[in-house]
């Protein structure tokens, strides 16, 4: 009999199955995580996180061999890039399994190169996440409850995406996103589209900051009730749309709460909560151990 010690946490219900693996000695396969992340038959889960060193997992060699780095996972067994709400939750994670001081910041590895987190306190997160790069406008979007099919603005964030407008939060909140959305010419290693709607600016202790509510298929997940990397895309996709003068700063609605995407130059910064909800231990089926 094979078992799993787990934690579960979540970014704004973003959530994610943890395991604490310095070493590397867990054999994560994409059969095991998708167990772990079934709803049914496992814990469930829209990814699986491993906090493993840099020197125990080959997608880390070049980093220094102590570096923490977090193995992400897709539900369907894929591993990703990165994810922004996952990274926060890593971090929080880490705090607590491996005693790490967050509050000046650290750097952690990820497939998408190294990212910074920084404790802000009352289980807050900002996450360094690194360059971004508006591609094409010429995509088109289809997905049922969307008629006619609509233009999407690529964006790259160390993982792709396509961001998508609409007129109104009706017109959101009736699209059906249980099978991925239709986009031509469809990119070669498949993307994460979020629909948005803008809400308007308003100004906070002295700036301005724009305000978006947005939806997200996930791919090799799904819908979700949030996407980090997703909400950046969005940022920078409704900032350029916005023109000269846009905030840099924005809000984002997501079904599962709310995050902040800071725009720096050529960089962004997110920022949001992280929750450690649950501690385990799993049997692994016959199947998958």
């Amino acid at each position: 009999m094979t078992s799993l010690r787990f934690t579960k946490g979540h970014g704004t219900e973003n959530d994610f199955v943890l395991l604490f693996d310095e070493r590397g000695d867990i054999a994560l396969t994409p059969e095991r995580v998708r167990f772990l992340c079934d709803r049914r038959a496992g814990i469930g889960a829209d990814g699986v996180i491993r906090a493993v060193r840099a020197d125990s997992l080959e997608a880390g060699k070049g980093l220094p061999s102590d570096t923490w780095f977090m193995d992400y996972w897709n539900a369907d067994g894929t591993t990703s890039e990165m994810c922004g709400n996952g990274v926060r939750v890593f971090a929080r994670f880490l705090e607590r399994e491996a005693g790490v001081e967050l509050g000046a910041g650290m750097e952690i590895g990820t497939r998408a190169g190294v990212r910074t987190v920084t404790s802000l306190g009352e289980g807050r997160y900002s996450v360094g996440m690194g360059r971004w790069l508006l591609g094409e406008d010429d995509v088109v979007v289809a997905t049922p409850g969307l008629v006619p099919p609509r233009p999407a603005q690529s964006v790259d964030v160390g993982n792709p995406h396509h961001v998508v407008a609409l007129a109104s939060v009706e017109e959101l909140e009736a699209l059906d996103l249980g099978a991925p959305p239709d986009v031509a010419p469809a990119p070669p290693h498949g993307s994460n589209v979020e629909f948005v709607v803008t809400l308007g600016h308003r100004v906070a202790d002295g700036v301005e900051r724009g305000r978006v509510r947005m939806r997200v298929h996930e791919r090799g997940v799904g819908e979700t009730r949030s996407c980090g990397t997703g909400a950046c895309a969005v940022a920078l996709a409704v900032r350029s749309w916005a023109g000269a003068g846009a905030p840099d700063v924005w809000d984002i609605e997501v079904p599962g709460g709310e995050v902040t995407v800071r725009v720096l130059g050529d960089r962004t910064v997110l920022e949001g909560p992280a929750v450690l909800v649950a501690d385990g231990e799993v049997v692994l089926p016959s199947t998958v151990a």
